[in-house]
């Protein structure tokens, strides 16, 4: 049973096949398209790929965003038309600011693939404040021993952006944001603490309660603001905490493109129809072309 009290909002996903691998999207929703700065919110598998197979996410383009890839098992390469080449692993951030524009793709690399790829793990999408939409593209890359981790007795919570539980992540931030990876041990508790505008939490693995109420797996609790609360797990669990502050203006999203104009989304649209968008170096022969109708959309 949802604790009103607590529960202002919940959002179950909807769930896309991409061959061979499931991904579970909460964000955006017809019910909400942001919680802080996020507004895309995909858990990625648990998936086993097939041997000889692997994940191919053609290069395609984003504008007005950033885009955070966190793993929780498995490897993916990223490269991106600022020249970026880079491997992210499990407890690693990439953090790719698409700006006025920029083109990536996502691969599973070479080494992994002959026994068949590992993929669980969550990407987010945050937008940026308007005065950052049009910035330069640009990508980062901050190691797994570079973010702090919280550790308290048979939990420890490792911060992906943001300050929380007194310590703070080195990971580039453009409004204000809180991100964290929470790992619960049988009899685990973590306190969630009631600092940001907006806050959601979402079971991605085994079993939690929050101040005695049930987590359903693959669901996101957007909780009530001001309101002090703690997650506990009897048996074990793995819980992502996102958000940050309120934006006074709306975000919209039709497919890869975010922005606070409708016309600017509709520029981008022409401007991957027409070529004119930067290519990825190393990964310049394949492309998606923009779709008649996409999976992501905003509900205005």
């Amino acid at each position: 049973m949802i604790n009103d009290d607590l529960i202002l909002q919940t959002i179950t996903p909807v769930t896309h096949d991409l061959g061979g691998f499931k991904v579970h999207r909460t964000l955006p929703n017809k019910a909400r398209t942001m919680v802080g700065p996020f507004l895309f919110f995909d858990q990625m598998g648990p998936a086993h790929l097939d041997a000889g197979n692997g994940v191919d996410v053609r290069p395609h383009p984003h504008i007005n965003l950033a885009t955070v890839t966190y793993l929780f098992e498995g490897a993916l390469g990223h490269r991106d038309s600022v020249g970026s080449d880079i491997v992210v692993e499990p407890g690693a951030v990439n953090l790719m600011t698409a700006g006025r524009g920029i083109v990536h793709s996502e691969r599973s690399p070479q080494t992994e693939r002959a026994a068949g790829p590992l993929l669980s793990g969550i990407q987010t999408w945050l937008a940026l404040p308007e005065k950052d939409e049009e910035t330069d593209p640009a990508f980062e890359h901050v190691a797994k021993a570079q973010l702090p981790v919280v550790e308290t007795t048979n939990a420890r919570a490792r911060v992906i952006m943001g300050d929380l539980w007194g310590v703070s992540a080195p990971t580039t931030t453009y409004a204000d944001t809180i991100y964290a990876d929470i790992v619960l041990d049988a009899g685990g508790e973590v306190p969630i603490d009631p600092g940001a505008d907006e806050r959601a939490v979402y079971l991605a693995v085994g079993e939690a309660t929050l101040d005695g109420m049930t987590l359903e797996p693959m669901v996101l609790y957007v909780l009530r603001p001001g309101i002090a609360t703690s997650l506990r797990s009897s048996s074990g669990a793995r819980v992502m905490l996102c958000g940050g502050e309120a934006f006074a203006t709306p975000r919209h999203v039709w497919w890869n493109f975010v922005s606070s104009s409708r016309e600017r989304i509709n520029q981008a649209k022409r401007d991957w129809k027409a070529g004119n968008f930067p290519t990825v170096p190393g990964d310049d022969k394949e492309f998606i072309p923009i779709p008649e109708v996409p999976l992501t959309v905003s509900y205005p």
